[in-house]
Parts: structure tokens; C-alpha cells; sequence
């Protein structure tokens, strides 16, 4: 089988990786530079971290960006990018400011709104070009060839997708994840793990991109948990974002699985917030995939618990016994009834959530075959 590796973007990685900033805008004779954020990072003074460098270029700081962000933020921050005729954009946070950028890059090149370009490769001229710079481990976004951004009006979560997408350049720097919360954390990291599984099992998996999910896996069993309760641990941030970074390029040649298509919906109908309808879905989503691929959740068993022992469908099932002990350690629900959400208003969205879940990519290149009927039982057993 052919396989075809995407990597467009160029990574400048490490400790003190920020410092190139000014660089980078130097080197492309930028001119005028929208930073896109969040009003997070401003507050923390991460930002500081990339404007400071930015003093010899004309710019601005849009910093509106929202969690599941909206077409409404997208459309406010290219009326910005616009005025101030940016030859450059800068994206900083976590994959919601990253993925508004991406958003603005396309229309800022293409014109229109972001909805008419759902799906992939739907524009011709590529984005403006985009540094990208994350402070969380979870999305992956700053090496990825999508953006997903709600359309409130319809309570849907759209994709954009293509090589034209990416970010020309990641800045990834482990020193700016230091004073994230350990909620966010939490949810990002297990993020990052759900990237790497279903990127491991996805039908479209090959052999460089199950390298880089089995290490992301490893990484992330093995540091996860000190990151949260102990957010000074800089090797365990380190080792966090390198996780992140692999299961982004792995997921970017493969696309994810159930557990995506079906959590989109859920962020879309009642605002929750992405990595946590991951985490609660991924032990859910393991167990109804494991009999389509057992040995390959053997094989995650093994890298997440190098002691863990059995024949290959035993070493399966435990894979799903690591990650519930994992999630549970680090805070995350293990249902949506926990988060406080009405059971009849659960109910009575599942037929259109079950809908909008099955229009995702992700749903074909799952291990299992998946109906329609499945998704509506997933939701159920969710909640």
C-alpha cells in the first residue's frame, strides 16, 4: 500500500525555542503581524513571551478567542487582519487560537466565509503564512493540516482541511506550557493521548505514523500525571509537548476515529470542552473497537505499562484498564452526567449529534465499521 507522509510545516523546538521569533519575522520580511490568543494567555503574560520580539513591525493582539470558537470569532478577527493588511499571522495558545489563525489565513488569502470551505482542499491559494506557537500538550494544531471551528447556528463543528492549512512554521517551547492549570492539563493531555490511539488504530495507520503514536502514548503514560500535580516539572512538560507534537504529526497523516466524530457534536450542542469529551469517550471507544484490531491494543497496553503481561487479547483488554486508571487520576469524568448536563435535553439531541457525527472523516477510517444505530448507542452509554 502507498502511504504519503504530510508535513509541511518547519519546527523549531526546545527550551528557549520562543527567542526565534523575531527571527522568523525577520527572515520573511514581515510587515505587519496579527497575534491571535486568548484572554488566558494574555492574563498569564505568556504573550509577552512573543511581543516583545515584535517591536519592529507594525501589530496587533486579537485576543478574543473563546473555547469550541465560533465563526462570529473568526469573522471578527479577519476584519482585523484586514484593516491592518497582515502579511503575517502569529497564533499562541492552545488549538483554539491556532485554529482561528488557520481559519483567518484562509480568508484573509481566499475571501468568502469559513463555512464554504468545510471539507478538504476547498480553496486554491494557500493561507497567510502562519507561525504557530502552543502552550498546551493536547491538540497538536501547530503541525496539523485542519481547523475545526463551531457554527453556532447550526450547533455544528466544521473542518477544514488540506496541506494549504498548516502553519509554515511551529514554535514549540515547553516553557510556555509551565503555568497552565491543571485542569486544562488534564484535558489536554488526554487529548493528546486519544490523537495517538486513534491514530495507532485508524485504518489509515502505517508505519510512521504508529512510531510516533506508540512514543506519544509512552510519553504520555509516563509524564501525564506529574504535569498535572506538579506543573513545575519542566522534563514532564517537555516530555508532555513532545508527545503532543508526535500524535499531531502521526493523526496528520491519518486522521483520528470515533471518539472525535462523536465528540464534536457534544462540544458543539452543550459546550464541552474538547478534551474532556475525548477522555470521556476513549476508554468507551477502545472497548468497542478492540475485537477489530486486538493486537494492536496489546501493543498499546505495552507501551503505556511495560509490565503488563497475557496473551494478546488479555494485554487488549488491560489497555482500557490503563487508560480509565489514568483519566481517573488525573480528574477526568468518566461520564457526561458528571458534568451537569440535562438527561432530556441529552436525549433529545442525540438523534441530530448521532447525525452531525456521522459526517466526519474520521468515522471511515475507524477500525470498526460503524452505523448510524452505533453512534446513537454510544451517546447513550455515555451519559
Amino acid at each position: 500500500m502507498l502511504s504519503v507522509i504530510k508535513n509541511v510545516t518547519e519546527i523549531v523546538w526546545g527550551i528557549g525555542a520562543v527567542e526565534k521569533v523575531s527571527e522568523l519575522v525577520a527572515k520573511n520580511k514581515a510587515r505587519n503581524v496579527l497575534v491571535i490568543t486568548d484572554k488566558g494567555i494574555v492574563n498569564s503574560g505568556v504573550i509577552r513571551a512573543v511581543t516583545h520580539q515584535l517591536s519592529q513591525v507594525t501589530y496587533e493582539v486579537f485576543d478574543e478567542v473563546e473555547p469550541n470558537p465560533s465563526v462570529r470569532t473568526v469573522d471578527k478577527a479577519v476584519e482585523i487582519c484586514r484593516r491592518l493588511n497582515a502579511d503575517m499571522l502569529i497564533g499562541v495558545g492552545g488549538g483554539s487560537p491556532i485554529d482561528v489563525a488557520k481559519a483567518v489565513g484562509v480568508l484573509h488569502a481566499n475571501g468568502g466565509s469559513i463555512v464554504q470551505y468545510e471539507g478538504i482542499d476547498t480553496f486554491s491559494k494557500p493561507i497567510t503564512p502562519l507561525l504557530a506557537i502552543p502552550t498546551t500538550s493536547g491538540t497538536g494544531s501547530e503541525v496539523t493540516s485542519f481547523t475545526v471551528i463551531t457554527d453556532t447556528e447550526r450547533n455544528y463543528k466544521l473542518t477544514v482541511g488540506g496541506v494549504l492549512v498548516a502553519a509554515k512554521w511551529a514554535v514549540v517551547d515547553p516553557q510556555l506550557t509551565v503555568t497552565v492549570p491543571a485542569k486544562i492539563t488534564a484535558a489536554t493531555g488526554i487529548d493528546a493521548l486519544v490523537h495517538a490511539i486513534e491514530s495507532y488504530t485508524s485504518l489509515a495507520s502505517f508505519h510512521y505514523s504508529e512510531v510516533l503514536a506508540l512514543d506519544a502514548m509512552q510519553l504520555i503514560s509516563a509524564n501525564l500525571r506529574q504535569a498535572v500535580y506538579h506543573g513545575e516539572n519542566l522534563r514532564a512538560r517537555e516530555n508532555m509537548l513532545l508527545a503532543s507534537l508526535h500524535a499531531g504529526l502521526a493523526f496528520n497523516n491519518t486522521r483520528l476515529g470515533n471518539a472525535h466524530a462523536i465528540s464534536h457534536p457534544l462540544s458543539a450542542f452543550f459546550g464541552i470542552a474538547h478534551g474532556v469529551a475525548n477522555g470521556i469517550l476513549l476508554p468507551v471507544i477502545m472497548e468497542f473497537n478492540i475485537l477489530a484490531c486486538p493486537e494492536k491494543f496489546a501493543r498499546i497496553a505495552e507501551a503505556m505499562d511495560s509490565s503488563v503481561s497475557g496473551n494478546v487479547l488479555e494485554k487488549s483488554y488491560k489497555s482500557i484498564e490503563i487508560v480509565r486508571q489514568l483519566a481517573k487520576d488525573i480528574g477526568i469524568p468518566s461520564s457526561i452526567s458528571e458534568l451537569g448536563i440535562d438527561k432530556e435535553a441529552y436525549e433529545k439531541a442525540i438523534p441530530e449529534m448521532a447525525q452531525d457525527a456521522m459526517k466526519s472523516g474520521n468515522i471511515k477510517v475507524n477500525p470498526r465499521l460503524t452505523r448510524l444505530e452505533d453512534v446513537t448507542a454510544l451517546y447513550r452509554q455515555i451519559y
